[in-house]
């Protein structure tokens, strides 16, 4: 009876810890940012799907490391990946900005009848191409940074290997129902504005910036032990 109690209460633990670690500002601004190139609220909320898969996923590796091996992170190692949570929110942001600036024109060279032209059109009224590997991406670096030592923590009290990757599992999904949640409030924006050029432009503007700020003060909060 007290094992099923301390198994029920660890795995509620492990639920409420997925929900709160999805909130983190830049897991919030990466799926954002990749968010922010589809005008679809079911795209957009997929993209969220997609992060906490590839968020899990690693997770799993890790805590299968953990359980089996019974290593730990080492700190470096952890801060590095941090560093590189702080380049790619930097990247995407910068993405951003470069497709709202270019509103995505392309130029294109045909030729007929031995004449080659050159055509120019634009994709920014289009479909948002498919970004769902790059949110897997991004939820797997995510879960390799250093908040998600929290979960390893918590993960190393687990009595059993059976609990532990239960607790990985609920830990998971309770990240990936909290990011699918934002992730579908995040769409709506963008789909509202998606008809009022200026509005929306406005809004991805604000997006990447904010991408770029955050991206920037993550690198130079860990840098500085990076180097020592």
């Amino acid at each position: 009876m007290l094992e099923l109690l301390y198994l029920l209460n660890l795995l509620a633990l492990g639920f409420i810890l997925g929900l709160m670690h999805a909130l983190d500002a830049d897991h919030v601004a990466a799926v954002t940012a990749i968010a922010s190139e589809t005008k679809s609220i079911k795209k957009s909320s997929l993209l969220g799907l997609f992060w906490g898969l590839g968020h899990t996923a690693t997770l799993l590796i890790a805590g299968i490391l953990v359980l089996l091996l019974k290593i730990s992170i080492p700190e470096k190692l952890a801060l590095s990946f941090e560093f590189l949570v702080g380049v790619v929110l930097v990247v995407l942001g910068i993405d951003v900005l470069r497709k709202t600036f270019m509103g995505k024109i392309h130029f294109h060279a045909h030729s007929h009848d031995g004449a080659e032209h050159i055509h120019i059109h634009s994709h920014k009224l289009s479909d948002s191409h498919d970004h769902a590997h790059k949110s897997f991406s991004v939820g797997a670096l995510h879960g390799l940074a250093g908040s998600a030592a929290l979960m390893l923590l918590v993960l190393a009290t687990a009595d059993s290997l059976f609990s532990g990757l239960l607790y990985i599992l609920v830990f998971g999904l309770g990240s990936i129902v909290a990011m699918l949640t934002i992730s579908t409030i995040i769409g709506l924006p963008f789909r509202l504005t998606s008809n009022f050029s200026k509005a929306n432009g406005t809004i991805k503007l604000i997006t990447g910036a904010a991408s770029i700020v955050l991206g920037v003060s993550i690198i130079y909060g860990v840098l500085p032990a990076l180097l020592t």
